[in-house]
Order: structure tokens, then C-alpha cells, then sequence
């Protein structure tokens, strides 16, 4: 006998098969892409908890910070308790100790509040900015904080530990904000022209560095006997038209 095949029968038999292969395809695609999808939403809600406790923990920090500078200068170092800064901040004493051993260990923090005034200032700097009046002004706001906000006496202290120190010397990590806030500006500035080519970035966030440093090196030396803002604003343009493009 002769077996006769339907192609109507055969094409059907195959349009099925097709169907049941693309409907697993699909289903394995929609399965493991909601797979893909609901990894990438625990991911990603992981990273924001890490970054909201890091900012969490920076908020905690700065506030103690702030406030024990605060305190410095209103009352005096040697009349301000640990107490007091821990109210002042409205942290509380296992915060405070979490992240100082004592009062004496605020005194190395003060390059941190620099760095939280120099994340402020960068906030209010625009691309159409002049990169040596940036400088400029990152230097004159600076200034005026010290000026109006910290006590004098400590400033001569950290200074003088800085010195003697065999351990960390904060005013010199370069992995602060300071630093690395110099960089960037002084990277855009030479790709825009307005700063010199003849030196290095790295040459010349130094150069920048060691004069800050040097009129409070000096400032301290003479006792403040002058203002440290009205002695930037003849020196600063001087020294900063070193790296200053010309025109």
C-alpha cells in the first residue's frame, strides 16, 4: 500500500512545532529577562542604602565637627567639654566616640571642615567660570571662614602638630576634596586656554597649595596681626598670575 501524506496535515504538524518552540523561547526570554530585571532592582537598591549611610555617616560627623569648631571659637578650647559638642551637634556620646578618641583628636579634623567648605564653594561654580578667578575666590571664601570662624590659638596648633607629627599629615592627603577640587579645576582650565601649558596639573595644585599654606604659616607667625583675607587679596592674584595664561 502506498502511504499518502497531507501536505495540509504536514504543514499544520509544523506550524504547531514552530509555535511550541517560540512560545518556550519566549517564555524563557520574559522568565530570565523579570530575572534580569529583579537583580538589577536589588542591586540597585543596595547601592542607595550604602550611599545613603555613607551620607549619613558624613552628616554625623560633620555635625560634631562643625559644632566643636563652633564651640573653639566662641568659648575657647580648654572651656569646651566634650558634653557640650556632643549637645551642640545633637549627636550623642557613642556617635562622638565612634569617631574621635577625645577632644584632642577634633584638632586634626579641621582640614575636614576645609573640605566641607570647598564642597560648598564647588556648588556655586558654573562651566562659563573663569578657572583663575575660581582659584581666586576658592581662596578668598576659604580665608574668610578662617577669619570669622576659627580660633586662632588652634589654627597655631594645628599647624605646629603638623609639623612634629610622625603620623598622618592631613593638610597634605592628596585624596582630600581640596585637592582633588584643585585638579579638576586646574585640568579645565588648561584645556580651555586660560592657564599655562608650561606646567604639569600636578605642579601647579602644589604651587597653589604652598601658597595657601604659606601666608597662614605666616599669619600665624606674626600673631594675626593683620588680616589674612586683605593680605590674599594683594598676594594671591600675584602669585596665581604665575599659571595664568597669557594673552
Amino acid at each position: 500500500h502506498e502511504h499518502h501524506v497531507d501536505p495540509k496535515g504536514s504543514v499544520s504538524q509544523s506550524s504547531e512545532y514552530l509555535l511550541s518552540v517560540s512560545s518556550k523561547v519566549c517564555y524563557n526570554y520574559i522568565y530570565y529577562t523579570q530575572r534580569a530585571d529583579i537583580w538589577q532592582m536589588i542591586f540597585e537598591k543596595e547601592v542607595r542604602g550604602r550611599d545613603m549611610a555613607k551620607k549619613a555617616t558624613r552628616k554625623t560627623k560633620s555635625k560634631i565637627v562643625s559644632a566643636a569648631w563652633k564651640l573653639f571659637y566662641d568659648q575657647g578650647y580648654e572651656n569646651t567639654t566634650i558634653e557640650e559638642i556632643i549637645a551642640e551637634s545633637g549627636t550623642s556620646k557613642g556617635s562622638f566616640y565612634h569617631y574621635f578618641e577625645g577632644k584632642d583628636a577634633l584638632l586634626g579634623s579641621l582640614s575636614y571642615m576645609f573640605d566641607e567648605k570647598y564642597e560648598e564653594l564647588s556648588e556655586n561654580l558654573t562651566a562659563d567660570m573663569d578657572s583663575y578667578e575660581i582659584l581666586l575666590y576658592l581662596n578668598r571664601e576659604l580665608f574668610l571662614m578662617i577669619e570669622n570662624t576659627v580660633d586662632f590659638d588652634l589654627l597655631c596648633r594645628l599647624f605646629a602638630t603638623q609639623l612634629t607629627t610622625k603620623g598622618e599629615k592631613h593638610l597634605l592627603d592628596h585624596n582630600r576634596v581640596y585637592y582633588k577640587l584643585l585638579r579638576k579645576i586646574i585640568v579645565e582650565g588648561q584645556q580651555k586656554g586660560e592657564l599655562t601649558e608650561q606646567m604639569t596639573p600636578s605642579e601647579m595644585v602644589k604651587y597653589y597649595a604652598l601658597c595657601e599654606r604659606g601666608m597662614m604659616y605666616d599669619w600665624c607667625l606674626s600673631n594675626g596681626e593683620y588680616s589674612l583675607c586683605e593680605y590674599a587679596k594683594s598676594f594671591m592674584p600675584f602669585f596665581l598670575g604665575k599659571i595664568r595664561k597669557s594673552v
